[in-house]
């Protein structure tokens, strides 16, 4: 379990500055990770709200070596200085203990990244991937992603007379990548940061690909408060609308049990793009994604033993 006082000590490695929303999960999640790391580390990000906000140039809030790459190919770029890495210290050029990072959203994992991502894991490069999940593009203008839930208001799935929000059901990413094989994959939350630290150092520490995913709420898309950012991450897990749980080997864990599973409706009302639904003609989406969440939360109980 990681100790709140030691990471304090370890001062910001995502400097303040940077040109992110008020209340930006994103850049909560950047510096949680970074505290977390207790060897030096190597970050490659995609394009996305994380990257554009940081590195605005010729500025920088990166205190870590950072490499900014295309939409698609964190992953590839950062298998491929890990590879670079492994073979400097065969050749007795390196002897640094160096651990590597590669980050991307929602729009740049799910989507446009995945065949990168699922390449890089495949070949067992060891490096984490880390997912920043806000669930749309949300730099480029809220338009719907694969993450998407369904009945959110975006952009291209607008709420109207036609549509109540997306049609469709949010990809589970976590699961196709625990479908990989590789040796270490989680969700989790800047809502439960003790969770959150404590995996990026398995993760880190693991020997071969590990994944997370991690919920990042995001005010300009999702319609909240920018205050309420925390909270609203700590209540997806408790709807069990983001579990947090960790795979390692193959076998699952669950981190956290809701003493009281509350309805799904409890995260919803916390954000404009939800709103539409509170209307008594979208009760049956409401209905319909809370049967999702339900069934999705069964499974992972039975995964768990």
């Amino acid at each position: 379990m990681a100790n709140l006082k030691e990471l304090a000590k370890r001062g910001n490695l995502l400097s303040g500055g940077h040109r992110a929303c008020v209340g930006c999960g994103a850049v909560i999640i950047a510096r949680q990770v970074l505290a977390a790391t207790e060897t030096p580390v190597v970050c490659s990000i995609s394009t996305g709200c994380l990257e554009v906000v940081s590195t605005l140039y010729p500025f920088n809030a990166w205190q870590v070596p950072f490499i900014h790459n295309a939409f698609e190919n964190s992953a590839a770029t950062i298998s491929g200085v890990e590879a670079c890495y492994r073979a400097f210290k065969k050749r007795g050029k390196l002897d640094r203990d160096i651990k590597f990072i590669g980050w991307g959203g929602d729009g740049g994992t799910y989507d446009i990244g995945i065949q990168a991502l699922s390449g890089a894991v495949e070949r067992g490069h060891n490096f984490v991937y880390i997912c920043y999940d806000n669930q749309a593009y949300m730099n480029t203008g809220i338009q719907r992603s694969s993450a998407t839930p369904l009945g959110a208001d975006t952009t291209t799935s607008p709420a109207g007379s036609v549509i109540p929000g997306k049609s469709q059901n949010r990809k589970d990413l976590t699961e196709i990548m625990i479908a990989h094989d590789i040796p270490y994959a989680a969700q989790t939350s800047p809502g439960h940061w003790n969770d959150l630290v404590t995996k990026v150092r398995k993760a880190l520490n693991t020997d071969g690909p590990a994944f997370l995913n991690i919920l990042s709420p995001c005010q300009l898309g999702w319609r909240h408060d920018p205050a309420d950012t925390i909270e609203i991450a700590r209540v997806a897990v408790e709807t069990c609308f983001w579990p947090l749980y960790e795979v390692e080997k193959g076998r699952y864990k669950i981190n956290k049990k809701p003493k009281t599973k509350i309805p799904v409706t409890a995260f919803l009302e916390m954000q404009g793009r939800f709103r539409h639904l509170m209307r008594p003609e979208n009760k049956r989406v409401i209905q319909d994604l809370q049967a999702h969440v339900d069934s999705k939360w069964e499974l992972l109980l039975k995964k768990a033993g």
